[in-house]
């Protein structure tokens, strides 16, 4: 579905040096970008501020137009056949509204089925179902401006599917959101993907919508691709740890420290031991040896927090 090539994208920035001088400077916003997204996968697009992310989107929606390297989305070519692609695609910006602000929200989907030119139908059945998967019924007479963050999204996501795209990009969709309202797009989101083999390509900060939706996810910075592949691979490449915390009886003599292979105590308060082991090992045979040579009042394990594999990653380069 998508195919980016060597994609590289310049921009011209002119500062001031002096009262009536300026300087040009070129900034390389997306720097030899290359990778493929087949259809139905989810996949998030993550970096840090500045990294190219927006970039990255916009020329994949045709918005901009590449300085170099090749570019396929749906089989065409996004800044030259920017009408075709409009009707293929959905796109929601979190910090932006597609919507109407003083119309109500079921005036503003009828309008887009206008705009898209969406049969009557079929408009009709996807209003219905995106209402009763996102608890939209109840608001569909209220006027944009009138609902709240979490209830804008939902009615923004449901507008960018109405036309059925075969590919939907999300910029930062949960910003603001409570957790309640998360959790229900989540779910919708997923609903989406498998009924209906929706592309989804996620951009956000928020990393636990990367963990609950995305099976991989691309790690940018500076306009290049430093990561692709699982979250799995991505805490082996970012060289993260679990966690064992094991709660003794009493704890040992002289402030001892547990023994067993594959681990070691990197934290001690009492009968309170910390053991560190690598994220792809097992964590059965480690229970078994601690359980077998120590006497063990509880046991629980800690999952490397993603945000602080990401921050390596950078730290790195």
């Amino acid at each position: 579905m998508i195919e980016v090539e060597d994609l590289s994208r310049t921009f011209v920035v002119r500062r001031r040096t002096g009262r009536v001088r300026r300087t040009a400077t070129e900034v390389r916003a997306v720097d030899h970008l290359s990778f493929e997204v087949e259809r139905g996968e989810m996949v998030g697009y993550i970096g840090p501020n500045g990294a190219g992310k927006s970039t990255t989107v916009k020329m994949l929606t045709g918005i901009l137009v590449p300085t170099s390297g090749r570019l396929s989305v749906a089989g065409v070519d996004p800044s030259r056949n920017r009408v075709d692609l409009t009707r293929r695609i959905g796109v929601v910006f979190g910090q932006r509204t597609t919507l109407w602000w003083d119309l109500p929200l079921r005036d503003s989907f009828e309008l887009l089925r206008r705009i898209y030119r969406i049969d009557g139908t079929r408009f009709r059945q996807n209003l219905a179902e995106f209402c009763e998967l996102l608890d939209l019924g109840d608001l569909l007479d209220t006027p944009v401006r009138q609902l709240s963050l979490g209830q804008r999204m939902r009615g923004d996501i449901a507008a960018a599917l109405l036309h059925d795209p075969e590919i939907l990009y999300l910029d930062e969709p949960t910003i603001g959101l409570d957790v309640v309202s998360k959790s229900r797009l989540r779910a919708f989101l997923r609903e989406v993907n498998a009924a209906r083999d929706v592309t989804l390509l996620l951009t956000t900060h928020d990393l636990q919508d990367i963990e609950q939706l995305c099976s991989r996810v691309m790690v940018i910075d500076h306009g290049s691709l430093v990561y692709d592949g699982s979250l799995a691979g991505l805490h082996t490449q970012g060289g993260s740890t679990r966690t064992l915390v094991v709660d003794l009886v009493d704890p040992l003599p002289d402030e001892g420290r547990i023994r067993v292979e594959g681990a070691s105590v990197h934290k001690v308060e009492g009968p309170r031991q910390w053991l560190s082991f690598p994220t792809d090992a097992s964590a059965a045979p480690l229970v078994a040896a601690v359980a077998a040579s120590y006497d063990v009042a509880d046991l629980s394990i800690l999952e490397p927090a993603i945000e602080d594999v990401i921050a390596e990653l950078y730290s790195r380069r």
